[in-house]
Parts: C-alpha cells; sequence; structure tokens
C-alpha cells in the first residue's frame, strides 16, 4: 500500500529555493515561491522572457548553466523544472543524498514532494493534493474556490465542460461563459486532444481576459472561470504570476512576454499562435495584464481571430490607469479638484514622429493626467508638458507594480518626478499620475 503524503505549509521567507530549469514550468513555479518570501536561486543555461525580467528586477538570483551539486548548499527545497529524465534523476539524487525535499515536474512518482493545485483567498491558503493524480486536485480545488467564493458574496456558479453559450455581443464570436472548470467527463482535454466525447473534432475558440493591475484577486470571476478551461494559455509578462500557478499540470503555457526594451515576440506571431491552437480545436486564453483593450492590442489579436474564422469572448480587466492611482491613495477624479482624466501612452517621446499624443494639448488641461508605459521617456514627456504651460509645481507621482507586495510609490512634482523616479531606480510596470488629484486624500 502506497502511504499518504504528509501535508505542510512550508514557510520560506529568506530560505533558499533552488528551482532547476528556465522554461514555462518555472514560469508557472516561481511566482508562488517568491510570493512565499523565498530566496529563490534559478539555474537554467537559458530563460523565458518572462522570468529574465524577474531577474533584471532582482526578484532572484540566475546561475546562467547547468546544474551542479553545489547549487544545493544551503538549499531547503529544490524544485526540478526540466523534462530530461536523466537531468531531473541527477538533480534529485544530489537532493537525496543531502535530505533536502525535491519537487519533481517530469515523474512525480520519483519526488520527494509533491506541489498541491492552489488556490488563495486573501490570508486563506487551500492546497489540495489528488494522490498523484492532478486532475483530480484540480477538480476538488475549483469546487473549494467556487464554495469559498460563494461565502465571499462573489458570482461562484459552477459550470460544465463543453457547453456553448449564447451568442457574443460586440465580437461576433461565441459568448463561451458558461464552459466549465471541471474535466469533462471522458477526460478528453489539452491542446493535443481536440475531439470531443463524440468522435467528432471540438470547436476551438479564443478567449481575450484581462488580469488586471497585478494582484492575482483582481482579476473578474469570469476570466478566472476561463482559465479553469483553457488548454493554450498565451501570457504577457505583467499577468500575475500566481494565477499561472493554478493551471492545470496538462495547459500549454506560451509565454508571450512583451519585456520593455527587451526581448520580444513580434504581434504576428503571437496572433497565429491564437490561431493555429483555435483552428487545431483548443480552447485558447490570451491573458494580459490590465485589460485587453488599455494598449494590449487585443484589438488587433481579436482582428486577426476573425480573419481566420474564429471566435473570441473579449473579457475586460482591471485597467492599472485607475487601479494604480487608487492602490496610491491617489483618485483620478475628485469633486472640486478634477472633472477629468485622461489616458495616454508614453512609450514612444513626445519628438518622436511615430507619437499619435498631443502633448501640447493635455498640458492646457485641468484635469488629471495618466501615463503609462512612460518612464523611459519621462524626463522629455515632463519637460514638455511643462514648456507648453504645465505648471512645474503640479503634484507628481510614480506607482510601480501596483496592487502587488512589491508595490513602490514616489510623490513628487512635475518638475522634479523624472530625476527623483532615477534617483530611486524605479522600474517599470510604474504609472505615471499628473495633477493635484495626487495631494487630494493628503492627511
Amino acid at each position: 500500500m502506497t502511504a499518504n503524503p504528509y501535508p505542510l505549509g512550508l514557510r520560506l521567507h529568506g530560505r533558499r529555493v533552488v528551482v532547476v530549469g528556465g522554461g514555462a514550468v518555472a514560469t508557472r513555479r516561481v511566482p508562488a515561491l517568491l510570493d512565499a518570501g523565498a530566496d529563490v536561486l534559478l539555474v537554467a543555461p537559458e530563460l523565458t522572457p518572462a522570468l529574465r525580467a524577474r531577474v533584471d528586477a532582482g526578484r532572484l538570483h540566475w546561475v546562467p548553466r547547468r546544474f551542479q551539486p553545489e547549487d544545493l548548499d544551503g538549499a531547503w527545497l529544490v524544485q526540478v523544472a526540466i523534462d530530461d529524465p536523466m537531468a531531473a534523476a541527477s538533480v534529485s539524487a544530489v537532493a537525496a543524498e543531502r535530505r533536502i525535499f525535491c519537487v519533481r515536474a517530469d515523474d512525480r512518482t520519483a519526488a520527494t514532494a509533491w506541489t498541491p493545485a492552489v488556490t488563495r483567498h486573501g490570508p486563506v491558503t487551500v492546497a489540495v493534493l489528488g494522490g498523484g493524480d492532478p486532475r483530480r486536485a484540480m477538480t476538488v480545488r475549483d469546487a473549494i474556490r467556487e464554495l469559498l467564493a460563494v461565502r465571499l458574496g462573489t458570482d461562484g456558479i459552477a459550470s460544465t465542460r463543453g457547453q456553448p453559450g449564447p451568442p457574443a455581443g460586440a465580437t461576433g464570436g461565441t459568448d463561451v461563459v458558461g464552459t466549465a472548470g471541471a474535466d469533462s467527463a471522458d477526460g478528453a482535454t489539452g491542446a493535443t486532444d481536440a475531439h470531443g466525447a463524440g468522435g467528432g473534432r471540438r470547436a476551438g475558440r479564443v478567449a481575450l481576459v484581462g488580469a488586471g493591475p497585478g494582484d492575482p484577486e483582481l482579476i473578474t470571476v469570469k476570466g478566472w472561470r476561463l482559465l479553469t478551461e483553457a488548454d493554450v494559455v498565451v501570457a504577457d509578462r505583467l499577468v500575475p504570476g500566481l494565477l499561472l500557478d493554478e493551471l492545470r499540470p496538462d495547459v500549454e503555457l506560451v509565454d508571450a512576454s512583451k519585456i520593455p526594451y527587451g526581448p520580444s515576440r513580434a504581434q504576428e506571431e503571437i496572433n497565429q499562435i491564437l490561431v493555429d491552437r483555435a483552428l487545431a480545436g483548443a480552447v485558447v486564453v490570451r491573458l494580459k495584464g490590465g485589460d485587453p483593450y488599455v494598449f494590449g492590442r487585443g484589438g488587433e489579436e481579436l482582428l486577426a481571430c476573425a480573419a481566420a474564422g474564429v471566435p473570441v469572448t473579449v473579457v475586460p480587466g482591471v485597467t492599472s490607469s485607475i487601479a494604480a492611482p487608487a492602490a496610491a491613495g491617489i483618485p483620478v477624479t475628485h469633486r472640486g479638484v478634477a472633472h477629468e482624466f485622461t489616458v495616454v501612452s508614453g512609450h514612444l517621446a513626445p519628438d518622436s514622429p511615430a507619437s499619435l499624443v498631443r502633448w501640447d494639448a493635455l498640458a492646457g488641461l485641468h484635469g488629471t493626467l495618466v501615463i503609462l508605459m512612460g518612464l523611459k521617456n519621462l524626463a522629455a514627456i515632463t519637460a514638455t508638458l511643462i514648456a507648453h504651460g504645465r505648471s512645474p509645481q503640479t503634484p507628481a507621482a510614480v506607482v510601480q507594480e501596483a496592487t502587488t507586495g512589491t508595490q513602490r510609490v514616489l510623490r513628487s512634482t512635475l518638475g522634479e518626478v523624472a530625476a527623483d523616479a532615477l534617483a530611486a531606480d524605479l522600474r517599470p510596470p510604474a504609472v505615471v499620475v499628473v495633477g493635484d488629484v495626487v495631494d487630494a486624500l493628503a492627511v
């Protein structure tokens, strides 16, 4: 008889955890380790763009080579996130010699620890082990999550995978709300199985889902429900990592990170991935930070799918243009202070021929100005606004990584904010707010 695992909640804050591998599995598992406060050492010759962004932000340490036994010096836990059985076995052998618990993505029977299916609600964490069956664990986890959602007063209605919903609205596609988080009865899930129980090819579809500004609990109920039924998830860098940690093990994760001024997939390639997977019969979720239509290129992806005859559902997300200021205690409008707010992209400098922003006109407005993706060009932007009449004493703020545990807020003035942000070493993602609302709630 196989012994049952002994459940524990590991307190990893400040303790070394080694992750071997830099691919999709590591991309899914690292965020939960960082959320636990672990000192993560990543050992891999190459990394996904999402993991590289975390390294560049100083969130974890990276050794760009293959595993060596000394990598486990001082480690409390090791996560083997590679699909080479021989290489994985060599890592777990070293871990066993040192009595370090080892999670194996390639072979759970050879592991000394299992990663449970997890759902989080504020301070409550529920971890489910399914006796070695990840599908069973996910199904139970999803049922518990829905029960918790009902207790919290949100929409926790269970659903059944594969049932078509009512026609969509403006997208002209099929609205897939009402399809399930649970696996179908015959177990026909995964992007590689495009046939339903009746033997016919299952119709693929795409959902453009806004994941919100950073806190994984700020995704909509509908967005989360679509994630639970996805066969393929195409995720951006700004997607909350803990959402990826909750995906089924058989889900194909495509890292479509668009790291500012770094490596990225061409938009055409992303479009083709969505179309190809859907035409193969997969349920595809394009998971995007914030809202799909706020500088997220969701419109381009919808048009590409429509041209290929792929039905699309658009699920709005909480946009960082409003959520980031709110998280910093700044309302974008306030009675007697601002009756309007304008959201612009600052990824192009004001003097760029490709820029579509009328910075001179914005300088003359009295309301709130919210600038996304503008940190690199902040000095040029503020100088242009001042040159066209906006007072250099106008309150300004920068909110980095809003709604997350690493949120930082800098308050300054329009004339000084660029230099202050540089001195504070603020990094993307960051939202800039200009206007009197910055000080509206100051006490």
